[in-house]
């Protein structure tokens, strides 16, 4: 009984010394002073976490990237591949809705506001015209920019109208084309902070299908198929936008802290009496100074130009989803 009186004893003397004063085997004092060293030794480590990420952080420009190098395409991407029936709507539902939604920031009711978008040119198939501004708009802009004072001031958005895409606008033709079998496709430059593209600095560099239409202030674009097999197969190709391609005045991007209204150049390609029941393979690319291609994977380094599989049927197909891969 001794025996285990004492045993009993032990754990509650460990947990509570009444004699010593001691909780856990520490007194008072010595608890205070072991507490004290953690708060210190953890609050050292969280000060110095804190002064590196601070010190990152104060070498970052809040408007534009600190390094910046070469940007690749997008690493995920939505499928390529598509097939269609056009007498069937729900076929290219998806895709129709698509373009629509993306189209809606371009309506010219949402690019009304002064403080917020200026013309910056006048669209015309033979040439880009000189950029026009009236006089009150560059004052707006000015004592706006000093307003903010940041970095000059947020800048105004030039305008993009949705009409200048043609028929691919949507605006006459709600299908894109697709019920036609004549689909449309809306194409765009990478938004990379500061980026100036330059045109072709000759025609040599410029594809064959790309020169009748070249321009000396807009970033050509072309559109050809991919495969020899699919020669003749893509029909007749048309471009809409400002030139057929990405005008100059509408670059560069300079981040959405400085730049939150931008609106991207569009050029909208439809292809025209393309081959039915049969799979069309075709390759977009955009060409200039700095504008880097590479032969095996057919994308820019500041741009992406895309691949497509496509199959238009004019009646329902055996092989509907069985595409090839690019």
């Amino acid at each position: 009984m001794p025996s285990n009186k004492d045993s009993d004893g032990g754990w509650k003397t460990f947990l509570w010394n009444s004699e010593t004063g001691q909780f856990l085997g520490r007194t008072g004092g010595s608890w205070a002073k072991i507490l004290l060293f953690y708060l210190i030794f953890y609050g050292c480590l969280g000060a110095i976490f804190i002064g590196t990420i601070q010190a990152l952080l104060f070498t970052l420009d809040n408007y534009k990237p600190t390094y910046q190098d070469r940007v690749s395409p997008p690493a995920r991407a939505e499928k390529s591949e598509f097939s269609f029936h056009k007498d069937r709507m729900e076929t290219y539902l998806k895709y129709t809705q698509s373009l629509r939604d993306f189209l809606d920031l371009y309506d010219d009711d949402k690019q009304l506001n002064q403080m917020n978008y200026e013309d910056c040119g006048v669209i015309s198939f033979k040439r880009i015209l000189p950029v026009l501004i009236t006089v009150s708009q560059r004052v707006r802009r000015v004592q706006r920019q000093r307003r903010s004072g940041q970095r000059g001031g947020v800048r105004m958005a030039c305008r993009f109208k949705r009409s200048w895409l043609g028929s691919c606008s949507g605006i006459t033709d709600r299908e894109f084309g697709f019920k036609e079998g004549n689909p449309c496709f809306i194409v765009k430059l990478n938004r990379i902070v500061n980026f100036r593209p330059r045109p072709p600095s000759s025609n040599n560099s410029i594809p064959e299908e790309a020169q009748p239409k070249v321009q000396p202030n807009v970033i050509p674009i072309s559109c050809t198929h991919k495969r020899e097999e699919d020669a003749g197969k893509t029909g007749d190709i048309q471009y809409y936008g400002i030139g057929g391609g990405f005008p100059l005045q509408y670059y560069p991007y300079y981040g959405n802290k400085l730049h939150p209204q931008y609106l991207q150049p569009l050029v909208a390609i439809q292809f025209v009496n393309v081959t039915l029941n049969e799979e069309v393979r075709s390759n977009a690319r955009s060409t200039g100074r700095t504008l880097a291609t590479t032969r095996r994977t057919a994308s820019g380094a500041a741009s992406r130009s895309s691949s497509r599989s496509a199959a238009c049927h004019d009646r329902p197909h055996p092989h509907f989803n069985n595409l090839g891969k690019i």
